[in-house]
């Protein structure tokens, strides 16, 4: 069984390698890394420009996985994402051909371009790793993820992605702008490399990876934190400016997400301060403001913050955290 030093170190070659090419984005990709250790997918939404196809497609690479990217636009059709069936003229039927669902890490660019039928084409293969064409299903490949990118500012010719959707991304993080030393390093990178292609080499291959996000279900959970993950998810359903809180779904993430980055640090245990770095990308867009909260200009992060910061610690593990 990998320990959690293994994972640790793996972790640090693989951010190490992912930061080659990836400026001013630590916390966002390490958050990300963790939740495909933890089994889940991710939804990046910030404005464009800012590297996050850069780095879905640089995380792919370091942990060995194939890699498709899928650029959605209003006209894609759910047979454009999952395949379907053509005729072959040399036997005489329909034979099935895979769309580029089929791959270990699927970059969705945009996905809040696509229709909702479209978008829905996902939802089976995030939530049961396969797919289902004219009442056949096929098995996606292990391990299979989703990265997703959308733009929060521009609203015309997009579709807000329904709760359903939105509830089987394990996080939802934000980029942000670099700062001006991280800004001039992407221009010297690009500079220094004397092309527009960058190259990030394997550092762990599929079946390695399989093998990591086993031992990360190895990691133990005292059963104060999982009492506090289930506290802090139940605390948004109560919220002031809060009109459907956040399911037992996040109760979860908050768990399977804080083991994977106690593994990530070296740790065989979660503590409460794992759960309040995550609180946010993993809460935040599980719940749904009355007309109210929005009209005031009140966030569901800022929500989250303040159940967070509600929220007792668990006394026992306190001292850990």
């Amino acid at each position: 069984m990998t320990s959690p030093a293994q994972i640790a170190d793996t972790g640090a070659r693989i951010l190490a390698a992912v930061r080659t090419v990836v400026v001013g984005m630590d916390d966002p990709v390490e958050i990300a890394l963790a939740t495909i250790l933890a089994g889940g997918h991710v939804l990046f939404e910030d404005v464009p420009g800012l590297g996050k196809t850069l780095a879905a497609r640089s995380l792919a690479s370091a942990l060995g996985l194939s890699f498709r990217r899928l650029q959605c636009t209003p006209d894609m059709l759910p047979g454009d994402v999952t395949g379907s069936y053509v005729y072959a003229p040399d036997s005489g039927d329909f034979v099935f051909r895979p769309g580029p669902i089929f791959t270990g890490l699927l970059l969705a660019d945009e996905v809040n371009r696509t229709t909702p039928k479209t978008q829905s084409a996902m939802l089976e293969a995030m939530a049961e790793r396969q797919v289902t064409v004219e009442g056949n299903s096929f098995a996606l490949p292990a391990p299979f993820h989703v990265i997703a990118t959308s733009n929060p500012i521009e609203y015309e010719g997009t579709y807000a992605l329904p709760e359903a959707q939105l509830d089987r991304f394990m996080v939802r993080l934000s980029v942000g702008y670099p700062d001006a030393d991280n800004e001039a390093r992407i221009l010297e990178n690009r500079v220094s490399r004397r092309e527009e292609a960058t190259h990030v080499a394997p550092v762990i291959d599929a079946d390695q990876l399989v093998a990591l996000q086993n031992a990360v279900e190895a990691i133990h959970v005292d059963q104060d934190i999982t009492r506090y993950c289930v506290e802090i998810t139940r605390a948004t359903r109560n919220a002031p400016n809060v009109e459907v809180g956040a399911s037992p779904r996040g109760s979860l993430g908050l768990l399977l997400l804080g083991r994977a980055l106690a593994a990530l640090d070296g740790r065989d245990y979660v503590r409460p301060d794992d759960i309040k770095r995550i609180a946010v990308p993993v809460l935040a867009h599980r719940l749904t403001l009355t007309p109210q909260a929005w009209a005031q200009g009140a966030s569901a992060s800022d929500v989250v913050r303040s159940v967070v910061g509600q929220v007792a610690v668990p006394p026992t593990v306190g001292a850990l955290g």
